[in-house]
């Protein structure tokens, strides 16, 4: 595996047409808008699973311009993931699919470098790393515990990775169409490395940078939830 470089602003409406960003979507009705028309700045086709939410987010989704589908209970963010992988990876033209995070830690132009990453490397998959570079600081303790996350799953995965449990992915359509995800919850995260990783298709990662904003963190995932992924993979 080659880490690429920064290199060059990438041309942010270059994809437009064939790249479908999943964003699975759980009551985030305060940040959702933003989100959606941010990313519809360089896409045309984006994408919320809304996990049976009780607030309004998918109406606001909706309102922002968004295609929505519907759990109509709460399955997951796995579940959600993959309802959106399924759905949006045999629509007509589609050659990426973009997986992103609803909750506004995930930034598009770090996206946009990760699609050229792919097309000019000829990678069917691109795992956005927060630990290839300085940018982001998630604080000691849960970069200790993400490290031992990482740790564990390359060493379940067989994948050498920096960062498991990173939401923002790029991954080819020939690539997305062999995924199944059967871990529902939190623990998809490290069962997507390990279904990629099996496809055997060419793969590599990226930094990027995650914003850490009070909301976010707020909404995130907490320390013991990452070790809990863990142990949930583990006793399977």
């Amino acid at each position: 595996m080659q880490v690429p470089h920064h290199g060059a602003t990438p041309e942010p409406r270059r994809h437009a047409d064939d790249t479908w960003v999943v964003v699975p979507l759980y009551n985030e009705e305060a940040v959702i808008a933003g989100v959606v028309l941010d990313l519809f700045e360089s896409f045309d086709h984006v994408v919320c699973i809304d996990d049976g939410s009780t607030d309004a987010s998918a109406e606001v989704a909706r309102a922002a311009g968004a295609r929505v589908l519907q759990h109509p209970i709460n399955l997951g963010q796995g579940a959600a993931l993959q309802t959106g992988i399924s759905y949006a990876s045999r629509q007509p033209g589609a050659r990426y699919l973009v997986t992103f995070d609803a909750d506004g830690q995930h930034r598009v132009a770090d996206a946009l470098e990760m699609i050229d990453a792919a097309e000019a490397g000829g990678y069917a998959i691109v795992f956005g790393s927060r630990f290839l570079d300085d940018r982001t600081n998630p604080g000691w303790l849960k970069r200790v515990i993400l490290k031992t996350a990482v740790r564990v799953t390359n060493m379940t995965t067989g994948l050498r990775l920096t960062d498991a449990h990173n939401g923002l992915r790029v991954i080819r359509v020939d690539a997305a169409r062999l995924i199944e995800l059967e871990q529902d919850r939190m623990a998809h995260a490290t069962e997507i490395v390990l279904k990629l990783g099996r496809t055997g298709l060419p793969w590599t990662e990226h930094p990027v940078e995650l914003l850490y904003t009070d909301y976010s963190k707020a909404k995130g995932q907490s320390v013991l939830n990452s070790v809990n992924i863990l142990v949930d993979l583990l006793v399977r």
